[in-house]
């Protein structure tokens, strides 16, 4: 793979993986197919080619792993064989100094917790020496603890910032597991797929909470986030033989383009037209990737309408969790278009502008004050928006309240990680 002369595939070089193995969409993937994959064409591979992947898997399942954070690189392949969510030494531990999270207390007991509430905290730096086997998890206990961490991301009984900080810890422990382990098969890719929606939703709650430590929880969750869609999309190509995609795969290369929209994150790595032409075909031309594509298109032109209209419409719950700040912005942008381009005489009513921009129209209303416009209500008492006022602004680093958009489609939405 070294001597390719592509580039490593990845979503953003600044959070991306050190990996060796390249991506490399006109060459098919060595490795057997996934059962949850589905064929895009009917070819399957013969004997030769079966036996060659038994021979590569090896290679291909060392390599993925490097696009993890953690500093493990001097770690040999280990075979986990912890039967807990936490090796008993660490929780006996943890005990000892009431490094217990809230979670994991017996009864609220902050000295003492049990093997079925415990979890493996996320260790930055690991002892080669010291390393056991009996410290990591295999894959089945590494599943089961996933399946208790997503089954607490509806918690209510803690603020939401209490409930992300600890699962948001705990999965960079499981992907920590996973990557000693250099496990990469197709269980570990719907695992990916979960972890990856954790930080989607816990960004889309996070928006909501207050607190003076919220905004370094969505600047680390982002950053997870990238690194685990980096991870899973070498994970979906050590996995693929011929042209077979995996049921997901399209929804989530289409979660990088939309990650796209925030402009914050732009002016680094790779541009998009480059990162296009290493994405498969059927990929590209999924229903995913061109509603990403043809929303990102209308962001950067400013057609607002079309970019809420198209986001309400054709949009999963997924891609509106990270659309949703910019529908803000471009928001921002109608209330400007009618501000300076409307005719002063006669003001532009609030109920025309809450359809425009999927709002209620007393949220249409704030939305107006918080951008600095008044509002005045008409001799038949209809709410509106006088044109030409001079008061606009645009705050810095944007409006930070969040309007629900206005649509039924989406509060039938429930998304099960």
């Amino acid at each position: 793979m070294a001597g390719r002369s592509q580039p490593p595939y990845r979503p953003r070089p600044n959070f991306s993986s050190s990996s060796s193995r390249s991506f490399h969409p006109s060459q098919p993937s060595r490795n057997s197919q996934s059962h949850h994959t589905k064929n895009v064409n009917s070819s399957t591979p013969n004997s030769t080619q079966i036996q060659n992947n038994a021979s590569d898997q090896k290679t291909s399942s060392s390599s993925w792993d490097k696009s993890i954070d953690e500093d493990i690189d001097d770690i040999q392949n280990v075979v986990g064989t912890c039967p807990f969510m936490c090796p008993v030494e660490e929780r006996e531990k943890r005990e000892r100094l009431r490094d217990l999270a809230v979670f994991e207390r017996l009864h609220g007991n902050p000295r003492q917790s049990s093997p079925s509430l415990a979890v493996k905290k996320f260790c930055r730096t690991i002892s080669v020496k010291t390393l056991q086997d009996s410290d990591v998890r295999p894959l089945s206990v590494l599943e089961d603890t996933l399946n208790y961490l997503c089954n607490l991301l509806d918690s209510t009984e803690h603020p939401f910032e209490v409930v992300h900080d600890f699962i948001f810890d705990r999965m960079r422990s499981i992907r920590q597991d996973l990557s000693m382990q250099n496990i990469s098969c197709s269980r570990v890719v719907s695992m990916y797929e979960r972890m990856v929606k954790f930080h989607i939703i816990s960004q889309h709650k996070l928006r909501r909470c207050s607190g003076s430590n919220i905004s370094s929880l969505s600047y680390l969750n982002m950053e997870q986030l990238t690194k685990a869609l980096a991870t899973l999309y070498n994970l979906y190509e050590a996995n693929r033989t011929t042209a077979s995609i995996f049921e997901n795969e399209a929804e989530f290369f289409s979660f990088y383009v939309l990650l796209h929209l925030d402009s914050k994150t732009q002016g680094t790595g790779e541009t998009l037209s480059l990162w296009f032409r290493r994405v498969p075909s059927h990929i590209l031309k999924s229903t995913e990737m061109n509603f990403a594509r043809k929303n990102l298109r209308y962001f950067k032109l400013g057609f607002y309408k079309k970019f809420i209209h198209t986001t309400e419409s054709e949009a999963s719950y997924l891609q509106y969790c990270i659309i949703e700040p910019s529908i803000n912005e471009v928001r921002a942008l109608a209330i400007s278009c009618v501000n300076y381009g409307g005719y002063k005489p006669q003001p532009f009513p609030l109920a025309t502008l809450s359809k425009l921009l999927m709002m209620k129209e007393w949220d249409v209303a704030s939305f107006c004050n918080d951008s600095g416009l008044q509002t005045s209500v008409d001799e038949e008492g209809n709410s509106c928006l006088p044109t030409k006022q001079t008061t606009l602004i645009h705050p810095k680093g944007g409006l930070h309240k969040y309007y629900p958009l206005e649509s039924e489609r989406f509060e039938r939405f429930s998304v099960e990680l």
